[in-house]
């Protein structure tokens, strides 16, 4: 009855976490529409997505994302022990991770220009300008980020899914509020008679959705889990020292100097595609936030959900089950993406074009887009692996290998980035990523062979070819169904729009008449898992 519980509470934690999932994977959809049609590729939209480069490298430092791996295990057990100094510990954390994040944005604030010129090396004296601008202003979402991962951890400790489910949502609505509102409002005659023509300069453009990043972020990541922790019964206090920061430090310094190929995966895509030419850094970003929709969907969810359950048949001593649980994470999840990936790289051109083309992104960009978002489609199955796996290493108290691994790859593909890539373009800096991504996965997982043995991906390589091998004749179908639809577009008088909607339309019924039966036939382990939900309904 115990294990079924804790199976339920799994459940039930990876709906709630999948559901956020899915509607902010949505919503930042709908963010970049509106930012494309607005802003197109290039110019301010560069400039938007360079910003965030440091903001984002700070989070890394301190470890934000990885808040609820660093402090779960120890809160949990010092709760059991003794309530009131695990209050003092949560405090100690807590005050920590608000100074370091508030000094380290300061400190980022102050020295935005220099920091422009470094991060975007490739941008004009006036576009470095205004980078350093936008960096002000998205730099103090850190605070909130960094704190709210403290408080969020707590939460998840307590089993409390729905108020950090719902921080993702609110964040992108707030920058999406924030972009449309505040030209709107700087255009108002009372705004403009009472502000000078240079402040009402730098309103303009997308500063809004900069202004969006910090308002979402309170918000959503801070504010409105700190009310609900405080009503539950959170108890602050202003702690400096506790016997347990040693070991929280021990745990989180692999992850906050460990900076690995997948945390800098996005920010190298930025600061080498600003060498490239105007445009590069924006259909980069475009691209990849397509490739990163599968993943986010299939893998973050669960991964997430499943951590605290993993620690527990580890503490257990559960061996068997752990390697059955990670096993059976990794099949479904490969057995998933693979067919997704190649579903959407026969159909990239129509998905760019029904999500992004309009207004300032034209056919030209959309063109420009294609073979970028497919190129990264290919490492997708890589990122969920990793989504997984890392999380088996985490559970193990093992964060050191993930870092130093991860970094030694950084360290390796930061020249092959500069001289190998930027002379080649923005597909050459798509296609290292990609490859620096999968070729650190699988340093991982023979790490992991290594040490623990290879239950964990027992038959995991032959699902994976049987998965490609049903899913290639739809593949090939797709993408010749979907490119003659577009061809035939302007012959038949359809809008860009509706004939982008066809060919993917007619793409994805292809795909899926051909990979369905073969599946079933070949492969009837990779839709079990979608089967079995569909009985239960």
């Amino acid at each position: 009855m115990g294990l079924l519980s804790a199976k339920q509470r799994m459940g039930a934690a990876a709906l709630i976490l999948a559901a956020s999932t899915i509607v902010s994977r949505l919503m930042g959809l709908v963010r970049d529409k509106v930012i494309s049609w607005q802003f197109g590729a290039g110019g301010e939209a560069d400039m938007y997505f360079a910003a965030f480069v440091v903001p984002d490298i700070i989070n890394y430092m301190l470890a934000g994302g990885f808040m609820s791996i660093t402090i779960i295990p120890l809160l949990s057990r010092r709760f059991q022990e003794d309530e009131d100094d695990a209050w003092k510990f949560f405090s100690c954390v807590f005050c920590w991770m608000g100074t370091a994040s508030l000094a380290l944005t300061l400190a980022g604030m102050l020295a935005a220009e220099p920091l422009a010129r470094l991060i975007a090396p490739g941008f004009t004296p006036e576009q470095w300008l205004r980078l350093a601008f936008f960096m002000r202003i998205v730099l103090p979402a850190q605070i909130f980020f960094l704190c709210g991962a403290c408080i969020t951890a707590l939460l998840f400790m307590r089993r409390q899914f729905r108020v950090p489910a719902l921080a993702p949502i609110i964040y992108n609505g707030g920058i999406i509020l924030g972009g449309l509102t505040l030209p709107w409002l700087a255009g108002l005659p009372l705004v403009q008679n009472a502000l000078p023509a240079s402040i009402l300069k730098h309103l303009e453009g997308m500063t809004g959705y900069c202004v969006g990043v910090t308002f979402g972020a309170a918000i959503g990541t801070f504010i409105l889990p700190l009310m609900v922790a405080l009503q539950d019964g959170m108890r602050l206090r202003a702690v400096w020292r506790h016997p347990l920061m040693g070991k929280f430090l021990v745990t989180a310094l692999p992850l906050m100097l460990g900076q690995t190929i997948m945390m800098l995966d996005e920010q190298f895509l930025r600061v080498f595609g600003s060498l490239v030419g105007d445009g590069a850094v924006s259909l980069l970003n475009y691209a990849r936030r397509i490739t990163q929709v599968p993943v986010g969907l299939m893998g973050q969810a669960a991964a997430v959900a499943s951590y605290p359950f993993l620690v527990k048949l580890l503490t257990d001593g559960d061996r068997e089950g752990f390697d059955r649980t990670l096993r059976t994470a990794l099949r479904a999840s490969l057995g998933l993406i693979i067919p997704c990936a190649l579903a959407m790289t026969a159909c990239a051109g129509p998905i760019l074009g029904v999500i992004f083309q309009g207004g300032r992104f034209g056919p030209a960009e959309t063109l420009a887009a294609t073979p970028l978002t497919q190129i990264m489609l290919a490492a997708t199955p890589f990122w969920i692996i990793y989504m997984v796996l890392v999380r088996a290493y985490y559970a193990h108290g093992d964060t050191i290998t993930p870092a130093v691994t991860g970094t030694i790859m950084t360290v390796v593909c930061l020249p092959i980035y500069y001289y190998w890539a930027v002379p080649h373009g923005a597909w050459a800096i798509a296609a290292l990523s990609g490859l620096s991504v999968s070729l650190y996965v699988l340093w991982l997982m023979a790490l992991w062979a290594r040490r623990q043995g290879q239950g964990a991906f027992a038959g995991l390589c032959g699902l994976a070819l049987r998965a490609t091998g049903c899913s290639l004749p739809g593949t090939a179908a797709a993408w010749w169904l979907s490119a003659y639809t577009l061809s035939r577009a302007a012959d038949l008088g359809l809008h860009a729009l509706w004939a982008a909607l066809l060919a993917l339309a007619l793409g994805g019924c292809a795909f899926l008449l051909l990979f369905l039966p073969l599946c079933l036939w070949l492969a009837p382990s990779i839709m079990e898992p979608v089967l079995r939900k569909l009985r239960r309904t």
